[in-house]
């Protein structure tokens, strides 16, 4: 019998699994892939967007670019999700599944901390980081201050690259000694998850940047008038420039469906992402997955919201889905590996890899700073970018010129 699989969110997660879905399922059943946004903007590329060193257009692509052809597209907002009469309703239509794929990420949300929305840019936007750029141009010097507003965020990475590379835009335009950047996080250290050892080495990364690294200040107000930061337990920082990581959740509709725990998230098998619901999984950011070890007693550890998990958890998904629809059991799983290309400026990055399910905590290494990494992402970044149809040849190129692309999770 045809089948209807519904996708909820077109980011990393939710364009694999539609490709995976279409890849290994006959025609006559439906893959449905509902995504607000008409246009796919490629989110680890933001940090080069902020520095001009990519322009808007190079960085983004319509979505139906970037599937396969006899996959469905519904641009429209999905606000309510019926479990029990297995329908979604979506600003456009009405939508009945057979399985659900719910890859919706997560939501931004500023307004939570007083006065951050009116004072700080980010660039965990694409229109944020527009902004970002901008203001990065004009600015001549003083106090950047670069605050992680809460957890979980996504990209553990990322606050660390940002400051990073807004020191060497800086460098280049030789403004760096008239330019302060000071890292505020309420972390006891650089990704807590990957161990102390790699937290220290991020810390040397930063201090050889001149980066001051803050760690266990939690974000309690900003006060845009007088441009200052207050935190919980210590003393006020003024700042002149303030980039922020927002505070994250997940989108209403999971809370109202009665899918999120207590904390807003999906929790899912570690192994399958299956929710308890049947036939509904839960892909990438939005999940909460737990991990071996604590931070401290009271705080588990959690998976990290990382694209590369997104993309590695939807072809786990499709891959079960679609050997059950055919009539075969899948033993694909999700095994717990990932990896961060660690970008550091002047065209260098590290890269971290390892197995976060690995006992008794997870066991992360980084590899030394080089060109290969930085060259590694942008290679990346240009597959990721590509027409569907010419992702094949420029795979094939890139294999040609580099020898054996370790740990790139893509599909031929």
């Amino acid at each position: 019998m045809m089948k209807t699989i519904v996708i909820l969110g077109g980011g990393i997660g939710g364009l694999v699994t539609a490709n995976e879905l279409r890849r290994h399922l006959p025609r006559e059943h439906r893959i449905v892939l509902v995504e607000k946004n008409t246009q796919h903007a490629f989110a680890p590329s933001f940090l080069w967007l902020m520095t001009g060193d990519r322009k808007p257009e190079q960085i983004t692509r319509p979505v139906r670019e970037l599937v396969r052809s006899g996959v469905e597209i519904v641009h429209a907002e999905a606000h309510a999700i019926d479990l029990a009469k297995r329908q979604i309703e979506t600003s456009a239509q009405s939508l009945t599944y057979d399985y659900l794929i719910i890859a919706l990420g997560a939501e931004l949300a500023p307004d939570t901390i007083p006065g951050l929305s009116e004072a700080a840019h980010t660039y965990y936007t694409f229109e944020g980081t527009m902004k970002l750029r901008d203001a990065l141009t004009s600015f001549t010097g003083g106090m950047i201050a670069l605050v992680v507003s809460s957890m979980p965020y996504k990209c553990p990475g990322a606050p660390h690259e940002g400051a990073m590379l807004i020191a060497d835009f800086f460098r280049k335009r030789g403004l760096r000694e008239k330019v302060d950047i000071e890292m505020f996080t309420p972390e006891p250290q650089p990704m807590p998850v990957a161990g102390p050892a790699l937290g220290e080495m991020i810390k040397q990364m930063l201090q050889s940047k001149q980066i001051a690294f803050h760690s266990l200040h939690k974000l309690m107000a900003v006060n845009p008038q007088t441009r200052e930061l207050s935190f919980d337990g210590k003393a006020p920082v003024k700042y002149d420039l303030l980039v922020a990581i927002p505070p994250h959740r997940a989108p209403s509709l999971v809370r109202e469906a009665g899918l999120a725990n207590e904390a807003g998230w999906i929790p899912v098998d570690r192994a399958t992402l299956v929710t308890k619901h049947e036939n509904v999984y839960a892909i990438g950011d939005i999940t909460a997955i737990s991990l071996p070890g604590r931070w401290k007693p009271e705080v588990p550890m959690m998976l990290p919201k990382a694209g590369v998990f997104a993309h590695n958890h939807a072809e786990v998904v499709a891959r079960r889905i679609a050997a059950e629809i055919n009539g075969r059991t899948s033993k694909e799983e999700f095994c717990g590996d990932g990896y961060c290309m660690l970008e550091a400026g002047e065209d260098l990055a590290g890269f971290a890899y390892g197995n976060f399910f690995a006992e008794p905590s997870p066991q992360v290494t980084l590899h030394k700073m080089g060109k290969a990494w930085h060259l590694g992402k942008v290679l990346f970044e240009k597959w990721w970018l590509a027409p569907f149809g010419l992702r094949r040849e420029l795979l094939r190129q890139a294999l040609r010129w580099g020898g054996k692309a370790k740990g790139i999770p893509v599909t031929v």
